[in-house]
């Protein structure tokens, strides 16, 4: 049995603990981690096709999935082999006659869970067409299942990370002075390209906090950097799927005063948070964990974010390590640690790695070096 086929064994017992008939998934993570079809790349516009509604798949108890797609995303976005059992339905075709005659096999569908991204559109339509007596958000059911990581996952998501690391190492000796965080950008995601990652797992950004701030996204990367700028690099790759989130700080030039310091505080956040990680805490008390350093230090007001966010084949997952999220931890989940001191007019500094929960503490996912870059 391959690896998605135990995945959907799991899920059918969880459907049955959830008293749940059926649960309905879009094109979305949640769908390639359960059958491996790819979702397609974003765009910033709205892409339309005939029957776009009824894009995705049935889950049930005992049963294998009923997959339904258009045709143009059958016949254009879908990569690899075609899912055992798939409906395409034509443009011509009459859609609801399509779906009633799919789920049949499934038996009546009184319980029916839904993912929660799944569109408005799609929602109100597979309620008027099957009548369900309860929709109810399936959403928890298989972000349990996904929460922890197999060994398999773990694998692809090191290279994901070791595509980022590559990425970076290739582009900070060209931080110096007179470079654009505009050209800087467009170095990175070339060279992710180079190492074999889909795409970005998330807009790429470098930005400064000097006395005037510079940020990728906007006419401020356009500006030539001047020496003592320290440059954040957030950015990160996908292979097969899975994600990398990754953050790097590097100077251009001389250090700013207090630069270095506030450096080594910002590592021993990072590094107090890892070590609070472990089977059995509570997310926000390894956010607490990692806060506890910047804090003392002085720069409590300074650490605007949180310690990080789970990560997987979506680059922010739940449970979030932040104030609210009082999630148990358990060994396998993938966070990311990523603290950071941002001190307006002066310079901001920050770092960003993937751990793995487990005993006697998270261990990196990343084999980045973590000592302070000086161009």
């Amino acid at each position: 049995m391959n690896e998605y086929a135990l995945r959907r064994e799991r899920l059918g017992h969880a459907l049955e603990e959830a008293q749940l008939d059926a649960l309905f998934l879009p094109l979305s993570s949640d769908l390639e981690y359960l059958t491996g079809i790819e979702r397609d790349l974003p765009s910033f516009g709205e892409t339309a096709q005939a029957h776009a509604w009824l894009a995705g798949a049935f889950f049930a108890p005992g049963h294998e999935p009923v997959c339904l797609l258009p045709r143009m995303f059958a016949a254009f976005h879908l990569r690899g082999e075609p899912p055992r059992g798939l409906v395409v339905v034509d443009e011509a075709d009459d859609a609801e006659q399509a779906l009633r005659a799919a789920v049949h096999a499934l038996g009546p569908i009184r319980r029916l869970g839904i993912g929660q991204r799944t569109w408005g559109e799609s929602v109100l339509q597979l309620q008027r067409i099957l009548a369900p007596e309860q929709v109810v958000d399936g959403t928890p059911v298989i972000r349990r299942l996904r929460a922890v990581k197999s060994d398999a996952e773990l694998a692809l998501m090191h290279e994901a990370c070791r595509m980022a690391e590559q990425a970076m190492a290739s582009v900070a000796p060209s931080v110096v002075p007179g470079v654009t965080l505009v050209e800087l950008l467009e170095s990175v995601e070339h060279e992710l390209r180079k190492q074999g990652s889909r795409t970005p797992s998330f807009p790429t950004h470098l930005f400064t906090f000097g006395d005037k701030r510079l940020d990728s996204g906007n006419q401020s990367g356009l500006v030539p950097l001047k020496g003592g700028e320290a440059v954040m690099f957030d950015f990160g790759a996908v292979h097969d799927g899975y994600c990398s989130d990754f953050g790097r700080t590097i100077v251009c030039g001389e250090p700013p005063a207090g630069y270095l310091e506030a450096y080594d505080v910002m590592l021993a956040a990072q590094e107090a948070g890892r070590e609070a990680m472990r089977p059995g805490v509570h997310a926000a008390d390894v956010n607490r964990a990692c806060r506890e350093p910047i804090e003392a230090a002085g720069f409590g007001a300074a650490f605007r974010h949180r310690m990080g966010h789970a990560i997987g084949l979506d680059v922010h997952e739940r449970p979030f390590l932040s104030v609210e999220d009082e999630t148990v931890l358990e060994a396998g989940m993938t966070f990311t640690d990523e603290p950071s001191i941002l001190i307006d007019g002066r310079f901001g500094v920050r770092i960003e790695d993937v751990i793995v929960c487990a005993e006697p503490a998270a261990r990196y996912v990343n084999e980045y070096s973590r000592a302070p870059v000086v161009n």
